[in-house]
This record gives C-alpha cells, sequence and structure tokens, in this order.
C-alpha cells in the first residue's frame, strides 16, 4: 500500500534548500544523443527512502514497486519535485527538504478542542489516528495530542508538519506523459 503522506497539495512556499547534488558526466549518454531529463509534463519513475533528522525511516519503496509522477502537476512536496528538476535516469541525489517546502510549519490553529464524549473512549489516548467527516464532506484524520479531564486536543496538522525530510532519491525513468 502505498503512503499518501509523499504527496502534498501545499505549493508556493518559500524556503532554503539543501541539496546534494550528482552529476552526469557527458560519457554517461551515446554520441548524438542527449538523456532525457526530468521537467515539466515528463513522467518519473523514481525510487526513494525518507528519513527524519533522527534518520529514522518514514516511508521506502526499494526493491517494490516505483513511484510513478508527472513532474510540474504537484503529485510530490514542492521541495522534492524543485530537487529532481534536471535529474537523468539512473542519476542518485540526497534532497533535504525543510517543513515550509514540505508539509509545511505546526500550525496552532489546526489544533481543536472537543468535549471528551465526542471520543470514542477506546480512542482516548495521546498519539490516536481519528478519521472524521466534515460539514462539508471531506475526509479529516486528526490525531490526539492531549487529553484532559473534560476534553480531547485534536490535531489536524499533517502528521510530517513541521519536519525536515530527508529523501534519497533515485530516478529510474524519465519519459514523454501519456495523456488520458
Amino acid at each position: 500500500m502505498r503512503h499518501t503522506f509523499l504527496f502534498s497539495t501545499f505549493c508556493g512556499w518559500g524556503a532554503i534548500l539543501f541539496l546534494s547534488v550528482a552529476c552526469v558526466s557527458a560519457g554517461d549518454t551515446k554520441k548524438g544523443a542527449s538523456a532525457m531529463t526530468v521537467s515539466n509534463g515528463k513522467q518519473v519513475s523514481l525510487e526513494y527512502t525518507l528519513k527524519l533528522d533522527d534518520q529514522s525511516v518514514v516511508d521506502s519503496n526499494v526493491g517494490g514497486e516505483p513511484l510513478k509522477v508527472t513532474q510540474g502537476k504537484h503529485e510530490l512536496v514542492p521541495g522534492l519535485e524543485k530537487a529532481l528538476e534536471g535529474m537523468a535516469a539512473g542519476e542518485k541525489k540526497n534532497v533535504t527538504v525543510a517543513p515550509p517546502e514540505a508539509y509545511g510549519t505546526v500550525d496552532p490553529k489546526a489544533f481543536q478542542e472537543v468535549d471528551r464524549k465526542m471520543v470514542p473512549s477506546n480512542a482516548q489516548k495521546v498519539g490516536m489516528q481519528l478519521e472524521g467527516t466534515t460539514t462539508d464532506g471531506r475526509k479529516v484524520f486528526p490525531r490526539i495530542s492531549e487529553v484532559k479531564n473534560e476534553t480531547v486536543v485534536l490535531d489536524f496538522n499533517h502528521p510530517l508538519a513541521g519536519k525536515t525530510l530527508h529523501f534519497d532519491v533515485k530516478v529510474l525513468d524519465v519519459a514523454q506523459a501519456t495523456t488520458k
């Protein structure tokens, strides 16, 4: 099962990214031909491992199915999508993505205190992930951040909000995107 947290609808934040850049030498392509590189509209197949600052692995598809995305469609966190630009098949890169270019900073307004009776008693534990529906029909997945005597504090921030993400990424293939 693919973890959906790798994808993000956040975009437009400015942040400094610290990137370790791998280069393709001129001898890596056939004479007279140039390798297709990652650019807007290209279908990109990736192998990746996502770690946090403490080097704990959050997600990885190494040895599994490649992640396929269309560059420029905001299917990845903005910092990773920017770092992939210009890479060719076979290239590897270590990418560090700061929170503003990943899942954002922790938003204090995304915490909501609710009556303890609104949360099932067996779920009233710090860290428990809940599932709910907003009045407009959207699914939400808050986590319990605090249990008080009469209330429960729900955190609606993304679980990776406020975290620096470290990707070990390898471009497996770059192709023209197919139109559907």
